[in-house]
């Protein structure tokens, strides 16, 4: 963590709590039964489907799946870099 993050009182999550969201996110990823490969493919099907209306950085793209006691959530986390009309000009 930097000295400005911890100045400001930023802190990391204790290591139980990073522990915890994992083994949430392996329950998830079990429960929707969804295999590497089809996790891949849809990341690559979103990609092109946003590249069409944006520019964005493919590198920063994050996929996960949580849970709360009703609903499964998809979130996906795609950084924006413009728009793909701006980029074409």
């Amino acid at each position: 963590m930097s000295l400005l993050g911890r100045l400001i009182g930023h802190r990391e999550p204790p290591s139980r709590q990073v522990a915890r969201d994992r083994l949430q996110l392996v329950l998830v990823h079990d429960r929707i039964r969804l295999p590497a490969a089809e996790m891949a493919a849809l990341k690559d099907e979103l990609v092109a489907v946003l590249s069409r209306y944006f520019c964005i950085d493919t590198d920063g793209i994050e996929i996960t799946f949580t849970q709360s006691r009703r609903m499964n959530r998809l979130i996906a986390e795609v950084p924006l870099v413009g728009s793909a009309q701006a980029q074409e000009r």
